[in-house]
């Protein structure tokens, strides 16, 4: 767990209304700027510290340059009913999906599963942080992502990079909390890599979750500097990293293979390929028997046995949305570098910056 001594806390809605405002002022519309501050804020206040608000100012840096589009719709690729195919033109990344489980939602009645793929779609940033909108109906989701552009993440066996981390997440209701799975199919991140390189020399992973150059396993962040790079290994690392390379497959086929269009295209642009679907329980064994089934095994797995002096078991989601309600009460902690980064943004754009989370307004 990261040291969280010196970050800053911040009023959830305080800091939505500051993400919309420099959003806004960068040209996107309020709705879209509405919607990708509530998803970023939404994943700090889950403890997805490089996929919250840390994507801020590099959002702001490519809506102030044009790479990402902020007018027009999504083009309609294909839409059967309970199929669709979207173009998203590079529009922002967290208002497509929201706009695309907003269609899900409405068809669920008559397509009780709804699946939607984007391609082109800018960044959508935390996958986590859109479960709960599912989960909340009564619904399971799926959603998934790949970006065409970056290849940092190495088939097993190999030394170089060739897709990315490639996160699968799904959302399912229980008779209780929501079961919110998040994980990627490589060791680490992109994100945390690079924020580990940001901070200098002397920054090591918690584990052997990268391969360098010569083939060597290595905990040291700067091997994906080197010249030729390193790579992230895929889930399971050097010893079963094939279950983690056969994951990844799977998400570019289900995000860039099914939306038609991905790496060898050769894309240029930082964006990503999306899918997404929906399902109602009610329409195949009854909502009321997937409760009682999805509850039956969270309280099971909760109470299995554990080493003596151990932590109970935890499932997927449960620490985050306790995280969720303390830092609604609280304030939401943000990484010590994550807001001087967006100071230098507010002061360009005459945004004021939000108070700290206590502070007199």
């Amino acid at each position: 767990m990261p040291d969280t001594a010196a970050w800053e806390c911040f009023d959830a809605a305080a800091l939505n209304a500051f993400a919309e405002s420099l959003l806004s002022k960068t040209g996107l519309t309020r709705e879209q700027a509405q919607r990708c501050a509530e998803v970023l804020v939404e994943a700090d206040l889950m403890g997805h510290s490089t996929h919250g608000l840390q994507l801020l100012a590099p959002y702001l840096r490519d809506a102030a340059a044009g790479r990402m589009c902020c007018g027009g719709e999504p083009e309609v690729v294909s839409d059967r009913g309970s199929a669709i195919t979207w173009d998203g033109g590079f529009l922002p990344g967290p208002w497509l999906v929201r706009r695309a489980m907003d269609l899900a939602f409405e068809r669920i009645s008559e397509h009780p599963v709804t699946t939607l793929v984007i391609r082109r779609s800018h960044h959508i940033a935390c996958l986590a942080a859109y479960l709960r909108h599912a989960t909340e109906r009564g619904l399971m989701m799926l959603l998934s992502c790949s970006d065409p552009v970056t290849g940092t993440v190495a088939p097993y066996g190999a030394i170089a990079g060739r897709y990315t981390p490639n996160p699968i997440a799904a959302g399912f209701p229980t008779d209780g909390a929501p079961v919110l799975i998040d994980i990627s199919a490589s060791t680490t991140t992109n994100g945390m890599t690079a924020r580990m390189n940001r901070a200098g020399i002397g920054q090591r992973l918690s584990g052997p979750w990268l391969v360098d150059n010569q083939g060597n396993a290595s905990d040291d962040p700067r091997v994906l500097l080197a010249d030729p790079p390193g790579a992230i290994l895929p889930l399971g690392g050097m010893d079963v990293g094939y279950k983690g390379f056969a994951l990844g497959l799977l998400v570019e086929a289900l995000t860039s293979g099914l939306g038609g269009h991905g790496r060898s295209d050769g894309e240029t642009q930082w964006g990503a390929s999306v899918f997404m679907q929906v399902l109602d329980p009610a329409a195949f064994g009854g909502r009321d028997r997937f409760m009682r089934e999805t509850g039956w095994l969270a309280q099971a797995c909760r109470s299995a046995p554990v080493k003596p002096g151990n932590p109970a078991v935890r499932l997927p989601g449960e620490r985050a949305l306790a995280l969720r309600e303390r830092q609604l009460k609280t304030g939401v902690a943000l990484h010590p570098e994550i807001m001087p980064a967006l100071a230098e943004w507010a002061q360009r754009l005459a945004v004021a910056l939000p108070a700290r989370a206590g502070s007199a307004t």
